[in-house]
């Protein structure tokens, strides 16, 4: 049977109903209502901003980096325009695919492959990674018309880095290089982060590296307003970046292109400077090699002929390799004699062609020796049995107090970075390089091989052109540089590079003129005489032959040994002789004699800064020069 129920029951449940349904809604309403206010009111700030940061992208502004110019103002480093193609691989599903469409619009081969997968291992996620570098205007207009297919994919105007005289100055400008994670490291302790954003490269080596932080300038950022493609439609804020300091040098294009020339090839290196100022005229490390190779990653090949090269261009010997000076040495020594009372310049020895130390003949260069020898004749002829003696008489504790004010064994302080320190050889210098007690012991042989520049003596040619230039400036040492202006890119105002005097050495002027004396008649009639016979102008010189390997007693034949065994050659000169303006020293590696090698090549770079006078060839080389009429070095 059925149950009816009464209208009245009916209309109270569904009353019921709807109350409760009504509760319902209004918290829910409540509820809804509450959210809005904590996201529009309490959380308006905040959500304001993410809104405006996907509509607003800052993007960074790169500064335009300094320029680099030699003394009289050509260009050696600077920069161009060029459109870059970019991936942004956190916006591209398949990367491979895309750089394969890619390459049905321009051109993009295994290089450019490499190079985009080696950069994206050091990018960031979001960061895009250039594909193609230096795209054609044609090129450009290809992709344009296809970007649409693209997203995640565009084309970029970057500023990139051109060295106009190639290899010439490799090793003095340096390079630039994309930046990596010991860069990074560096950049953040030295709290540039944010002045890098949007940079992707740095300087590597030379002045590139040593004056990075003037050269890059500061980052600007503007901002852009985008679409949902990430595209931007226009700009709303910009705060305009500061280009980089300009930077003036000491350095002499043509200068520079003589030395470099004069070596023909060969390996070697030599450093020209200004005695009274420390301004580096010419710095030549021989062979050298092209700093544009590196502006866009270079390629394995090239690194491969760089590094496995046998000839290392990539070596800074001007500064970094260390070789025995040879009878270069004998000019301090001489006034080591002088200054602590050994010698003076009348006091004579005869020459027998050895000397005997301990049981040991040394040899002298020459035969049947020298005869009577003075301190001027010592010098002028190289006679190595007169250093010999002097070396015994004063002890390797008053050579090595002596010569490390001249800057042996001490990197000069030049403005590029990674200079050798050399070796100064001291009893406290071998306890501390070796291990066993009988490697520490000093023997008092030693010192007589230290007296003519051999033995433990290793410095570098920067550490002699700068010991050599203190010498003819009266005892004033300068630190050697390369930047003799910076130039401020808004004012265009020049800041000095001041000459930096390290330290004045009391030397008696009577003394020096005895020294330099004998250095002058070495062009004249000893052993450099040959490579300056008819040189209008006169010039102090020293000429050194350096052995790569011990004798053991026996005497040098350089036709038995081989090439890379054979001494190496040395001159050091300075001229005008009565006003010094400039002062070299010159290293050509297995060159033989100094006189034969370095020396012709000093002459040339001298006629050329002293006369304007430019070669008509390379200089004798070891074919077809000798040894000065006095002999030896």
């Amino acid at each position: 049977m059925t149950e009816f129920r009464s209208p009245d029951q009916e209309v109270g449940q569904l009353r019921q109903r709807v109350v409760v349904a009504g509760v319902f809604m209004f918290l829910c309403l409540c509820v809804l209502a509450g959210r809005f206010f904590y996201l529009q009111v309490m959380r308006f700030d905040y959500y304001h901003t993410r809104a405006e940061d996907n509509r607003i992208a800052v993007v960074p502004v790169p500064p335009n980096r300094g320029t680099i110019v030699d003394r009289k103002g050509e260009v050696l480093a600077r920069n161009f325009a060029a459109y870059t193609l970019e991936i942004n691989p956190s916006r591209v599903e398949d990367v491979d695919a895309t750089i394969d469409a890619l390459g049905q619009i321009v051109q993009i081969d295994d290089y450019d492959r490499r190079r985009f997968r080696k950069f994206r291992e050091t990018s960031k996620y979001f960061e895009s990674v250039p594909i193609r570098t230096r795209l054609t205007d044609v090129e450009v207009a290809r992709f344009v018309a296809r970007r649409y297919r693209f997203p995640g994919v565009d084309v970029r105007a970057r500023l990139f880095r051109e060295y106009p005289h190639g290899d010439l100055f490799g090793h003095v400008i340096g390079y630039m290089g994309r930046i990596n994670t010991r860069d990074e490291a560096r950049i953040e302790e030295a709290g540039e982060t944010a002045n890098y954003r949007g940079t992707d490269h740095i300087g590597k080596r030379g002045l590139e590296q040593s004056y990075e932080s003037l050269l890059h300038g500061h980052t600007g950022s503007e901002q852009v307003e985008v679409d949902v493609g990430g595209r931007a439609v226009r700009v709303l804020d910009r705060r305009t970046a500061l280009p980089g300091h300009s930077l003036i040098l000491t350095v002499d294009v043509d200068l520079q292109r003589v030395a470099t020339q004069a070596f023909a090839g060969r390996r070697g290196a030599l450093v020209a400077m200004n005695p009274k100022t420390g301004g580096v005229l010419a710095l030549v490390s021989s062979p050298s090699f092209d700093p544009n190779l590196f502006v866009d990653g270079i390629s394995v090949a090239d690194w491969r002929a760089l590094n496995d090269s046998p000839d290392h261009p990539l070596l800074n010997r001007a500064i970094y390799s260390a070789y025995p000076p040879g009878s270069t040495f004998k000019p301090f020594m001489g006034l080591a004699g002088l200054e602590l009372g050994k010698r003076t310049p009348e006091q004579s020895i005869v020459d027998p062609g050895y000397f005997v130390f301990g049981g040991h003949r040394f040899l002298d260069d020459k035969p049947g020796g020298h005869g009577v020898v003075d301190m001027h004749k010592s010098i002028v002829e190289s006679c190595n049995t007169y250093y010999y003696m002097l070396a015994n008489d004063l002890g390797i504790e008053a050579i090595a107090d002596f010569m490390a004010p001249f800057g042996f064994g001490q990197p000069t302080g030049i403005d590029i970075p990674g200079e050798a320190s050399g070796v100064l050889p001291s009893p406290a210098w071998k306890k501390a390089r070796f291990r066993k007690p009988g490697q520490q012991r000093w023997y008092g042989g030693e010192t007589i091989s230290v007296g003519i520049g051999q033995g433990y003596n290793a410095y570098t040619p920067i550490q002699l052109a700068t010991a050599l230039s203190t010498l003819v400036n009266n005892g004033v040492m300068f630190r050697p540089h390369l930047v003799q202006y910076i130039v401020d890119p808004v004012t265009g105002a020049r800041t000095q590079v001041a000459p930096d005097p390290v330290r004045r050495l009391p030397l008696k002027a009577e003394n020096l003129a005895v020294i330099r004396a004998a250095m002058v008649d070495v062009t004249r009639t000893g052993t450099g005489a040959r490579a300056f016979a008819g040189a209008p102008y006169a010039v102090g010189g020293k000429t050194g032959t350096a052995q790569v390997y011990s004798l053991r007693g026996s005497r040098y034949k350089e036709g038995d040994v081989a090439e890379r065994l054979r001494d190496h050659s040395w001159f050091i000169a300075y001229a005008p002789a009565e006003d010094p303006k400039i002062a070299m020293a010159v290293l050509v590696e297995n060159g033989g004699f100094g006189s034969r090698s370095a020396a012709p090549i000093a002459r040339q770079v001298l006629d050329y800064y002293l006369l304007g006078k430019r070669p008509e060839g390379p200089p004798p080389g070891a074919e077809d020069a000798g040894p000065g009429p006095a002999g030896g070095d």
